[in-house]
């Protein structure tokens, strides 16, 4: 069965496909696609659907990209693929524009080739930026709450209250303290110490950079949430 969805003129692609085109797992790409969604680089919000595995029977999410959103993904991903996925782009286009005559697609052909060149161009200046965001996720420190919410563009008191709701953290003498599970699994961590000016002792609980990538791939399901509730 096709991955890809074609609704008249518009194609989109799924997080499966594009596992398959670039030979990784379906996670991977998921995972690629939270942190370039988090990093504000695509295009689109990240929408997704449900389906059921087939050898398992389990129901997962995968995501649904526009031409050029699953191309800078790609281009995270897996560069040396990025041919093989515009080749299927344009095999995807080219049904939803099948020519009437020959002058026709003798036009549609060099208007794909045209486009070809421009999306490899538009690639390269892309992965620059692509290649920040991962490294930024994946090596910086550990951040604090307010560190988290200006990465995410979050208004503060949403997100405190998102995260409690989401039974993440807790208060504790009017600190948001992390629940236990999530420290055990290495998302937060603790630091303690004493004021220097004050002499009061302090402790403070910061994202990992495990727990922000995490929480923005929630955060980022909770605002798709609100978006279609609101529609």
């Amino acid at each position: 069965m096709s991955n890809s969805l074609l609704s008249g003129k518009v194609v989109t692609m799924s997080s499966r496909e594009i596992a398959e085109l670039v030979q990784s797992k379906h996670s991977d790409v998921k995972r690629s696609a939270e942190r370039l969604a988090v990093g504000g680089i695509l295009s689109a919000p990240l929408a997704h659907t449900p389906y059921f595995h087939e050898q398992n029977g389990q129901e997962y999410q995968e995501y649904w990209f526009n031409k050029r959103d699953s191309l800078v993904l790609v281009a995270r991903l897996s560069p040396e693929f990025t041919a093989a996925v515009v080749d299927r782009w344009q095999e995807l286009e080219s049904k939803s524009q099948l020519p009437q005559s020959l002058p026709e697609a003798l036009r549609l052909a060099a208007d794909l080739a045209d486009e070809k060149l421009a999306l490899e161009s538009q690639l390269a200046l892309a992965a620059p930026k692509v290649e920040f965001v991962d490294q930024y996720v994946m090596a910086k420190g550990s951040m604090g709450f307010r560190a988290v919410c200006k990465l995410l563009h979050a208004k503060e008191p949403e997100f405190r209250m998102f995260l409690l709701e989401k039974d993440i953290v807790y208060r504790l003498e009017g600190q948001l303290t992390p629940k236990a599970n999530h420290l055990e699994v290495g998302r937060f961590e603790v630091k303690t110490g004493t004021n220097p000016n004050s002499q009061h002792a302090f402790r403070q609980a910061r994202f990992t950079a495990k727990g922000v990538e995490w929480v923005a791939g929630l955060w980022a399901g909770y605002l798709r949430q609100k978006q279609e509730n609101a529609a």
